[in-house]
């Protein structure tokens, strides 16, 4: 199996995400670009010990850049909005005091 943390970078914390984490438990993670919705549910339960009820995907194009002459393009990347199942913890993303 591949490592857990490399298929789910990192949290995306915003003002929308945390409003959405805080309604309806779905949280949402950057995640690797190959990975696939049965991937990322195994890598969320595998890290947060949590149960995941669905996973909703989209892969978000890079935008581009300029400097310069030089036109350039950021990479592309994916997006992962994971729903837990009910009656399952909340996963802490920040340590609390």
């Amino acid at each position: 199996m591949i490592d857990p943390y490399r298929i789910v970078r990192h949290p995306l914390i915003t003002e929308k995400t945390t409003n959405l984490r805080d309604k309806t438990a779905v949280y949402c993670f950057k995640v690797a670009l190959g990975a696939n919705k049965i991937e990322i549910a195994r890598a969320v339960e595998a890290i947060f010990g949590v149960k995941v009820a669905r996973v909703r995907t989209a892969t978000v194009h890079g935008k581009r850049r300029r400097l310069g002459r030089i036109v350039g393009r950021r990479s592309d990347w994916k997006k992962a909005w994971v729903q837990l199942a009910p009656g399952s913890k909340e996963i802490e993303l920040f340590e609390s005091s």
